[in-house]
């Protein structure tokens, strides 16, 4: 059953070019380097749901898609990215908010995701945060089946369909 699921991840990464990748690495390092937003800095947006895979031992990579709510207006992206932590292979849909977008064409590029959380068949823990560099954040309630412990961080790459 996994096999579907690598290969469909191996795919993504083979598509992501050279500056892809170096906005991957460097979004890696923010948690070094940005300040989580605090409470008082957030502005909701929108909203968002999303549904993707997640492959996980010792590295991790995660492939999906979802949609953008901003203004009644629906956007469709995909979500994919490479990370370090966990083990297991779960499938996650999530729902939440978007905060401090200003310009819709900041929502697209590169994510820092801190994840913490377990999932046993269709039992899971765990809230995800995403930043990205330009201050958009993503509070995401998510809902995970499968099998996998996940402690760790991951640099996920936002593309609009």
């Amino acid at each position: 059953m996994p096999q579907p699921c690598f290969s469909a991840v191996f795919r993504f990464v083979a598509r992501i070019r050279v500056r892809t990748a170096a906005a991957v690495l460097a979004t890696m390092l923010m948690p070094w380097c940005v300040t989580p937003a605090s409470a008082d800095d957030l502005v909701q947006s929108g909203t968002l749901t999303i549904e993707q895979v997640q492959i996980a031992f010792i590295g991790s990579g995660n492939l999906g898609g979802g949609t953008l709510i901003v203004n009644g207006q629906k956007y469709s992206f995909s979500i994919g990215g490479l990370g370090v932590g966990g083990f297991g292979v779960s499938r996650m849909e999530a729902y939440g908010s978007v905060y401090n977008l200003k310009n819709l064409a900041d929502f697209a590029g590169a994510y820092v995701q801190a994840r913490y959380g377990m999932v046993v068949g269709s039992a899971s823990t765990g809230k995800l945060w995403l930043q990205n560099t330009r201050g958009v954040v993503l509070e995401l309630n998510a809902k995970r089946s499968g099998l996998a412990l996940s402690l760790g961080g991951d640099a996920v790459y936002i593309n609009f369909d």
